[in-house]
Parts: C-alpha cells; structure tokens; sequence
C-alpha cells in the first residue's frame, strides 16, 4: 500500500510535503497570475493536481528568470525537477521549502548568488535536465512477438525455422524475434499470410 496520497497536505497549493518522498520532474501546462503580491505566480504541472499549482518563492522566481527568461508564454512544455530543502526559513525558523534542481532549456549548469535572508547570500546550482527521449516511430518499435507468433503458426513453420524465415524476408541477420523493428514484424506477418494463403490454395 502506497501511503504517498495519505500524507498530502490539504491545500490549495504544492507544498514542501509534498516532496518527502524524494525530488520529483514535472512538466509545465500553463503560467498563471497569482491571487496575491506574497504569491505572484501560479505554475500549473501537467504531473500534480490542477487545484494546487505551484507558487514560487522569490528565490525560485528569480531561478525561472535567469533559465529561461521573463515572459511565461515560453513556459509551457518546459520540465523542472523540484525537491524539499529542509533549511528554508520563515522568521528564524526553518520550515522547508520547495527548490529547483534541474531545468530543461538550460544547455549548461546555471550558478546564482541570490538572497536568501536579509543580509545573506547563497548560490544556488540548477542542472541542465536531459531531454526525454523521443517517442519511437514506427520503425524503432518492436514488433508485435505474439502476432508473429500466431502467424508463424497459421503459416505451419516449425518454431526453430523462425529466425531464418526472419532473416530471408528483411535481408538481414535475425538473432532473435526482439530484433526486428515494428515495420519489419509486420513484413515478416504479410509473408507469412501470403505462404499460408499459397499452402490452401495448393491443397484444394
């Protein structure tokens, strides 16, 4: 049982508890103004509920600007890793608070000496966040094993001709069915079609 839910805090915002299971990358839907001068800014993520946006700090906002400029239009589809720093003060306690870690659209590490309380300073370090890999088309996707399966079956090939039959009909060296592409699963199927369709042809 996953306790993650049970332990959110009832708010009409991201919190810093909610990142106590550890860092978490979401990515951005829409850039809203905020309801208030404390609260400016209303991030909404596409991986958190949409009746709790998060609002930035001034430090994060500062951290936005400086990766990835002043206007928000630009935001939306951008990704940021955020994690709860449990020495973020309030008055002279510390009460935890949400940072950004990493950023896409950074092409490098980003280094900020920024004020944290009155009279201080400190560097905050963001990270460039590396791009999810692109949706496999068509032609990287494996092919689809239980329908060649069934195909070979149909066909009437005996299981240990498989690879070669698969190696004949793409033209290259098959080792095994998770080496061929989507494309060429479905190349293999259509010859396969074809065979059985010439062995009930010949047998009638």
């Amino acid at each position: 049982m996953d306790l993650t839910d049970s332990i959110a805090p009832r708010s009409d915002q991201m919190n810093a508890e909610d990142l106590l299971t550890g860092p978490r990358t979401f990515t951005v839907t829409e850039v809203r103004k905020g309801s208030s001068a404390e609260q400016p800014v209303s991030i909404y993520l596409a991986e958190f509920p949409s009746d709790r946006p998060f609002k930035p700090s001034k430090t994060v906002r500062r951290i936005l600007v400086s990766a990835w400029g002043k206007e928000t239009d630009v935001y939306a589809g951008r990704r940021l890793t955020l994690y709860r720093d449990p020495d973020v003060t309030f008055g002279k306690d510390k009460v935890g608070g949400i940072r950004v870690s990493h950023m896409s659209h950074i092409d490098k590490r980003i280094t900020l000496a920024l004020t944290t309380t009155r009279g201080k300073r400190a560097p905050f370090i963001v990270e460039p966040l590396p791009d999810t890999p692109a949706p496999k088309s068509a032609a990287t996707k494996g092919a689809d094993i239980d329908a060649l399966a069934k195909a070979f079956e149909a066909a009437g090939v005996a299981q240990n001709l498989w690879l070669d039959y698969c190696t004949n009909v793409v033209g290259r060296t098959i080792t095994a069915p998770t080496d061929l592409t989507a494309d060429e699963g479905r190349k293999v199927i259509d010859a396969l079609v074809q065979d059985a369709q010439d062995q009930g042809g010949e047998q009638k």
